[in-house]
């Protein structure tokens, strides 16, 4: 065998042809012992937040070995948290030292601080394995370039950097376990398709399972339990960080250990803000994807899977706006650089398969629909977040994530009977390893991505949007085609 042949490149192909039997893991390394053949070598990209949070679950899983991090901040303590000191104690958790950083009263992340803890816990850990210490990149080329014998990555950057990431490890023939959305502009979520089918990658968003009680519920609907659907209402909390009003004009210095550059990465130039980063960024269109790119793809994507909604045939948006006082005018402000605090969307699908066509409506920022008066008769809860199923027949009302569903039929109020299966978290860990693809594969995520960035383009139109799929061309209003694409900063083209 060649020596520079890539591990998994050459397990793949013998396992393909019968070219030698796994061993039990009892005859290789004793009881929990999981063979190098068995096992994932993974790089984790991005050290924030919601990184830490996760990262757990990869380092208590067996068959996965966390082998590099990568993120342009170095250490600090910025970053932002859902409850005061969430982080820290997670971090000391995973540490095993209930002191570590007792002084440090701000949520810490970081690539130092992802190495030091991937290392320590595997060194409390995994004492038994042999493996080499937990490498750390500021620039994810140079992870990709020198880390060869990785298997996958994955990605939990901000929004904009999905793709370009996504893209490039798919292209070094590596796996992609991603946070959601694939893409914050139509143009590169199909990119990102179109490379995972070139390159026959295997693939995860970590949205997927979240709400499979819709995903039942869509198949109560396509029984007929309420007769023909005509519309969906899903309605969220989101925003639950600022949405910034007004581009930042002053000029901090840049936190030393913090290469913004490559922060920006594709993004347009623009002087350092703290506004734009640490889990601020989902507000601005550059950076994020809004709140139905946080939420609604964990609650939409089985009902776009069930009903087979696919790419919406239009898009039209209503939101908040502000006001400022010019030359003692008062004047609504332009913004097309930032979501707006609120905002309804309404999105046509055309007639497919057995069912008529279909109207989905999203809401965020405390915005919730109409109950119909079949529903509002029994003096229902509306609750923060839900989400409506209208038929001709009757109504279904269930929690955000299709939970405890309500059945509203001939003016009864009754549970409507689903049975959830299990969320199958693991299927991609069996998918990388060479099993069949896993549920939440990108390719089965091309409708709802389509649909969630073709809603930042009717916001930013500031009118109904009709697209033409197969062309990926707005045809009522030209002008607004350029929001299905990003302006490059030079050397960052996909």
């Amino acid at each position: 065998m060649a020596a520079n042949i890539d591990r998994r490149k050459f397990l793949g192909t013998a396992v393909a042809s019968g070219a030698f039997t796994i061993l039990p893991r009892r005859v290789l390394g004793g009881p929990g012992h999981v063979p190098p053949s068995e096992k994932i070598t993974m790089a984790h990209i991005g050290m924030g937040t919601q990184g830490f949070a996760e990262l757990g679950g990869l380092l208590e899983e067996p068959r996965i070995q966390i082998v590099a991090v990568c993120d342009p901040n170095t250490d600090s303590s910025d970053y932002v948290e859902w409850g005061k000191g969430s982080i820290r104690n997670r971090i000391r958790q995973y540490l095993g030292n209930p002191s570590w950083r007792q002084n440090d009263n701000g949520c810490p992340g970081g690539r130092e601080v992802g190495r030091l803890v991937v290392d320590t816990f595997y060194a409390r850990q995994r004492a038994a394995d042999k493996y080499k210490a937990c490498a750390a990149y500021v620039d994810f080329r140079d992870l990709l370039a020198n880390e060869k014998d990785i298997d996958a990555v994955k990605v939990m950057t901000p929004d904009h950097l999905h793709a370009t990431v996504a893209i490039a490890a798919m292209k070094k023939g590596k796996h992609v376990l991603m946070h959601k959305p694939i893409a914050n502009r139509l143009h590169e979520g199909r990119l990102v398709l179109r490379t995972a089918r070139e390159t026959a990658r295997q693939t995860h968003l970590l949205a997927y399972g979240s709400g499979v009680a819709n995903g039942q519920i869509c198949q109560a609907i396509k029984q007929g339990v309420i007769g023909s659907l005509r519309e969906i209402h899903n309605w969220t909390n989101r925003p639950v960080w600022p949405q910034y009003t007004e581009i930042p004009t002053d000029r901090p210095a840049v936190p030393k250990g913090f290469n913004w550059d490559l922060w920006l990465g594709p993004a347009t130039d623009r002087p350092y803000h703290p506004h734009y980063t640490h889990t601020v960024f989902r507000g601005w269109y550059d950076f994020g994807g809004g709140s139905m790119a946080d939420m609604g793809i964990y609650a939409l994507w089985p009902v776009f899977t069930g009903l087979d909604l696919g790419t919406p045939a239009s898009a039209e948006a209503w939101a908040t706006h502000t006001c400022t006082i010019s030359d003692n005018v008062s004047r609504t402000v332009h913004n097309d650089f930032a979501y707006p605090t609120a905002c309804m969307q309404r999105f046509k699908f055309a007639a497919r398969g057995g069912r008529g066509p279909v109207e989905l409506f999203w809401y965020d920022g405390g915005m919730r629909p109409r109950l119909p008066e079949a529903v509002e008769a029994h003096d229902v809860e509306m609750g923060r977040e839900g989400i409506l199923f209208i038929g001709d027949n009757g109504i279904i009302k269930a929690d955000f994530h299709g939970q405890n569903p309500r059945l509203f039929v001939k003016g009864e109020n009754k549970p409507l009977q689903v049975e959830t299966p299990e969320r199958g978290r693991g299927a991609w860990i069996e998918a990388f390893l060479g099993g069949e693809a896993s549920p939440g594969s990108f390719l089965n995520a091309a409708g709802i991505t389509d649909a969630v960035n073709l809603g930042t383009v009717a916001l930013r139109a500031g009118k109904k949007v009709v697209f033409d799929s197969e062309n990926m061309k707005i045809t009522n209003a030209p002008a607004a085609d350029k929001y299905l694409y990003r302006e490059y900063r030079k050397g960052w083209e996909l």
